[in-house]
């Protein structure tokens, strides 16, 4: 057999694998469930429901989390001190880092980021917001313009009893989800969070301490 002939098989032999990897690789694909769903179910039900808890708790969050780094930003730029710094951006680094995930996973589900339905609602109490405060624990419009006003020790301390309150109001909410939601992605993710948050929400009661205030 010729070098030509023998190089026309092989090639001819590669497409054929080639064609045959692919076609198992989609059937894999359809065949197989979704991670994100039970066993057995179909793909629809992997995607929660506009009303769900899931939903719910990653709009919110991501609201809730962007206001946490706009404060941690704030403060950042108003103190030379080295812990408040640093837990600063611990915050911005880690809430920024969380929203996206959460606004991804809305992306995914095909669900809007935002929404005229009440904050909270996911959890049986929505809210009504009220000084520019969408949800509890946030802070007002006037508290954030005390913080840009702020500077130096009455920055650090006004900043970490904001975020105290902030966070303990961001840890009941990961509670609920980590109880409530039908994806492992979000309980997952809210029980880390209510950990992380209870975890600084200590560190900041011994900061607050050392500066003699208190939460």
């Amino acid at each position: 057999m010729s070098p030509a002939v023998r190089t026309s098989r092989s090639l001819v032999w590669a497409g054929v694998m080639v064609f045959v990897v692919a076609v198992g690789l989609v059937l894999l694909m359809v065949v197989r469930p979704s991670a994100a769903s039970p066993a057995g179910s179909g793909a629809a039900s992997a995607v929660p429901a506009e009303g769900s808890a899931d939903v719910g708790f990653a709009r919110d969050m991501s609201v809730h989390h962007q206001q946490a780094v706009e404060m941690a930003f704030l403060v950042r730029d108003r103190t030379d001190d080295d812990d408040v710094r640093r837990l600063a951006y611990d915050i911005i680094n880690t809430q920024a880092n969380q929203r996206g995930m959460m606004l991804g996973w809305l992306e995914s589900w095909d669900r809007p980021k935002s929404s005229d339905r009440p904050p909270m609602e996911w959890m049986g109490h929505p809210v009504t917001p009220s000084d520019g405060s969408l949800m509890p624990g946030m802070a007002t419009d006037t508290e954030l313009d005390r913080l840009r006003a702020a500077d130096g020790k009455d920055a650090e301390v006004l900043f970490l009893r904001l975020m105290t309150v902030h966070h303990r109001a961001g840890a009941d909410m990961a509670r609920a989800a980590a109880g409530a939601a039908g994806t492992d992605e979000i309980r997952s993710l809210a029980a880390g969070m209510a950990r992380a948050q209870e975890s600084e929400i200590s560190l900041m009661a011994d900061m607050l301490k050392a500066r003699g205030a208190q939460p």
